[in-house]
């Protein structure tokens, strides 16, 4: 991909570069990227007649039933000799049916209706694909955009199912999408561990059990992992072997799709975590060597292997690999009415090094030097154009770590296009602060730094876990903050226990002041919520195939005996505030405190809010000033020491504040406050 600066137009760059003058040293570059953009558009339009109907592969690919009951199947495999389909419908005969070779690498087969006029592969059928090598061999393989792919109990390999239900079977879609949330509050979610049973949960028991919680909690969006088929359940869906396949693990596709369509019915979207940066390297059930040889969709040689994940890496400038990425974008949003996704591994996607060994200082030459693969910055890009082009409405997230300037602005100020990207950073600092330090001797000069330390006009999903701090290795926050002590001391009647007592209040803290500053999103991992103990660990050989930790305990915080139910009465509390005032959506307001000799930090945000930190172990503060901006009446609208919540019930709720003119901390009136050791609380303006 070249583009040529004297004749690329960046529409929009000059507000990008306003922005941040910083980017002016490197707007040549920026240019040739976003010219490179503009040729793949190009050639898209000059062969294929437009990105919309370039993006509809999945019509025309893959296997297909006719009007007349006949079947029609095309495939891309330019390194084949041959190609042939056999399954059940011909007792897996190997030759009997034969494809005819296509330009630019396609083959095509087509088989008339049996003479009764039925369909001559029925639905639920096995089929699969014959390749015959360049050296004579007959391979099988499974075809790439395959709607159903199922594992036989005892075999280890998957098999294609001709998925083509008769239409009274086929999952109506009955609600309109959510409108685009102005915030997002995530509840990122795995179906199969979502069941505090030792098994694989279900799409229709995680719609029955968990949409109802997800909506009573106050979230407004779910992210869906591991739905694009895997073949290693441990994985958690990080390597793909069939990427048009929702999990059977789970059930069928309309059983996904009523998931899918009961959020709606709830006012919640629905993102999919979609893995474009790399591909299992299985052979019989994935994509690789899919037509005899080391290339086809992957680069060849070093640079089509992730050494670290052990996996594929795709060829972004072949033609019908980005078909067929693109394609399936469009599937999971036509097929499955999903409102957005989750790119994963985009900072992996960004450098020749994939980010390995790789600390990122800031420094603007290590974005737009060599190290950059445009390639695939490109094929972000042109994604990012495509489905917000589609779908206004798209909600479109980067996992990415080293701060890529510009990623999460418009395509057409020759950014990479994304809505969001995950303040990755956070997490990590919590777990430090919390494996390494007591919480007398935390920095809060540092900790308020990693929570802001965001590019400006561009929006981040704060978040204190996810699911990676919860995998096998690490701990669940709760269980860092209370470990062993979760185990006999969480009962609402067992005698006081200083370690239950700090893990309580630090865990309600560490949430609220994420959500409060580190970005414009929220997330937290299924289970998360409630302070879900020990850690997650799949089934394997390792653990004797064990779903003991492949689970999420919900009937902890069921139970009304147990102080798991403080932590997600809290949570519940924190996500209806923020439904009510919106404050995410509001740019990061002013941070008027950061004391650490008191151990406090005080903030406001989206003007009617004022969020009061004390982290100190002991020492509460009586009549304590504070500085507020906008004079009048305040109310106490949420507060970490309730009873609801656990806490001492150390403040009156019944009182009203109002704001002296007297200036503090660089406000223009401030408030005196009784603040409680090990407390937050916000206050909101009175209109």
């Amino acid at each position: 991909m070249d583009g040529s600066l004297s004749k690329v137009d960046v529409p929009e760059i000059q507000h990008l570069l306003d922005l941040d003058p910083y980017l002016r040293l490197h707007e040549g570059e920026i240019r040739r990227r976003y010219g490179c953009f503009q040729d793949v558009i190009r050639h898209i339009d000059s062969t294929e007649g437009g990105i919309e109907k370039f993006s509809r592969g999945y019509e025309s690919f893959g296997l297909h039933r006719t009007p007349d009951n006949g079947i029609c199947m095309k495939e891309w495999a330019p390194g084949a000799e041959g190609l042939y389909l056999r399954g059940e419908f011909n007792n897996w005969n190997q030759t009997q049916y034969p494809f005819t070779r296509l330009e630019f690498g396609k083959w095509e087969i087509k088989i008339p209706p049996n003479q009764d006029g039925s369909c001559p592969i029925p639905h639920n059928s096995k089929v699969k694909l014959v390749v015959k090598t360049k050296s004579g061999e007959l391979v099988d393989r499974i075809c790439p955009w395959s709607k159903v792919v199922k594992r036989p109990k005892d075999v280890p390999i998957f098999e294609q199912i001709n998925w083509d239900p008769p239409k009274e079977q086929l999952y109506q879609f009955k609600h309109r999408r959510p409108d685009k949330p102005s915030s997002l509050r995530i509840y990122e979610s795995h179906v199969g561990i979502s069941s505090h049973e030792g098994k694989v949960n279900s799409y229709k028991e995680f719609t029955r059990d968990l949409l109802p919680r997800i909506h009573d909690l106050g979230y407004n969006s779910i992210q869906l992992m591991a739905i694009m088929e895997h073949a290693y359940y441990a994985s958690f869906g990080y390597q793909v072997t069939s990427f048009f396949a929702a999990s059977s693990r789970y059930g069928t596709p309309e059983e996904l799709k009523e998931l899918i369509d009961t959020a709606h019915s709830l006012g919640i979207v629905v993102l999919l975590d979609v893995v474009h940066s790399h591909a299992s390297k299985n052979v019989v059930d994935g994509l690789n060597e899919f037509d005899g040889t080391q290339s086809c969709y992957f680069h060849d040689g070093g640079r089509g292997t992730h050494d670290l994940w052990d996996s594929r890496l795709f060829n972004y400038t072949e033609h019908e690999v980005l078909r067929f990425l693109l394609s399936n974008l469009r599937w999971w949003v036509e097929e499955y009415q999903f409102d957005g996704f989750r790119f994963d591994g985009v900072t992996s996607m960004l450098y020749h090094t994939h980010g390995m060994g790789h600390g990122f200082s800031g420094d603007y030459n290590e974005y737009f030097g060599l190290n950059t693969d445009t390639d695939a910055l490109v094929y972000l890009m042109v994604s990012n154009y495509m489905l917000h082009q589609l779908y206004p409405s798209m909600i479109t997230v980067a996992e990415e770590v080293s701060g890529m300037p510009a990623l999460c602005r418009p395509v057409g100020e020759g950014g990479g296009g994304f809505d969001y990207r995950l303040a990755m950073a956070i997490p990590d600092m919590w777990i430090k602060y919390l494996k390494e330090f007591s919480d007398d001797d935390w920095d809060l000069e540092k900790l308020v730094h990693t929570l802001i330390n965001r590019r400006y006009s561009e929006k981040c999903i704060a978040y204190a876990e996810s699911h990676d701090q919860a995998l096998v290795g690490d701990k669940s926050l709760a269980f860092w903050l209370m470990d062993k002590e979760m185990y006999t001391s969480m009962a609402v009647l067992s005698p006081p226990n200083l370690v239950i007592d700090r893990g309580l209040a630090l865990h309600k803290m560490i949430r609220l002041i994420t959500m409060g500053l580190g970005g414009e999103g929220y997330l937290t991992f299924m289970g998360n919520e409630f302070g879900h103990p020990e850690w997650l660990d799949f089934p394997r050989i390792g653990n004797n195939e064990s779903y003991h930790y492949c689970r999420r305990q919900y009937h902890l915080a069921n139970d009304p005996n147990l102080k798991y139910k403080y932590l997600n009465q809290f949570d519940k509390a924190m996500m209806h505030l923020e439904k009510k005032y919106n404050f995410l959506s509001h740019g990061q307001n002013y941070i008027s405190r950061k004391h650490q000799g008191d151990k406090l930090v005080v903030f406001e945000r989206a003007d009617k809010l004022v969020f009061v930190f004390n982290f100190h172990p002991n020492n509460s503060y009586t009549d304590y000033k504070i500085g507020v901006n906008i004079p009048g009446k305040y109310k106490l609208v949420l507060d970490s020491d309730a009873e609801e919540f656990g806490g001492h019930k150390r403040l009156n709720h019944d009182t009203d504040f109002f704001t002296a003119n007297d200036p503090w901390d660089n406000r223009r009136c401030s408030l005196m406050v009784y603040i409680p050791c090990r407390t937050a609380f916000v206050l909101a303006k009175v209109d």
